[in-house]
């Protein structure tokens, strides 16, 4: 088998020393986070897509939530202490985390942004989020990935 290239979200976990695995899909099968889980038979609500939003004061934030849930608009603007915030158009999302969709993590995006994890990840020893490119994920445990993006956790899905 090949030897796994790394991604810039992988030497970034290397060089913090957080333990990760590596998770690695065709994205011919489909890249939206259901596929993604069932290719690597791993728990919806364990798996987690990052979503990236605009709040009324134009800042963006960074909310990161299990792949089978919708983002709960309201509970996010609360977490972020915003009057309301909306996802941001899928053509701004490259030039303002430099990923593109289907490959956004929320670990090495070219700025810190306010980050926000659903509190549901809390409940398992770790978690698969992107590795910052389609074809691959890493696991890792959630508080890890809560110290490096500096991020909160917070109830962000719909009831």
């Amino acid at each position: 088998m090949a030897e796994q290239v790394k991604t810039n979200v992988m030497r970034i976990l290397d060089a913090a020393g957080v333990p990760y695995r590596v998770h690695t899909y065709d994205p011919e099968a489909g890249i939206d986070g259901l596929s993604v889980a069932r290719q690597l038979g791993q728990d919806p609500q364990q798996t987690f897509k990052t979503l990236v939003t605009q709040g009324k004061s134009r800042a963006f934030y960074v909310f990161v939530i299990p792949v089978a849930e919708s983002l709960n608009l309201k509970e996010a603007a609360r977490a972020c202490r915003e009057k309301s915030v909306e996802m941001i158009p899928q053509r701004a999302l490259l030039p303002n985390t430099g990923y593109v969709h289907g490959g956004c993590s929320p670990i090495g995006m070219k700025k810190l942004y306010p980050t926000f994890i659903d509190e549901t990840a809390q409940l398992f020893d770790s978690v698969c989020v992107s590795a910052g490119r389609i074809g691959a994920q890493i696991e890792l445990a959630p508080d890890d990935l809560c110290r490096l993006t500096q991020a909160q956790y917070a109830p962000l899905t719909e009831p």
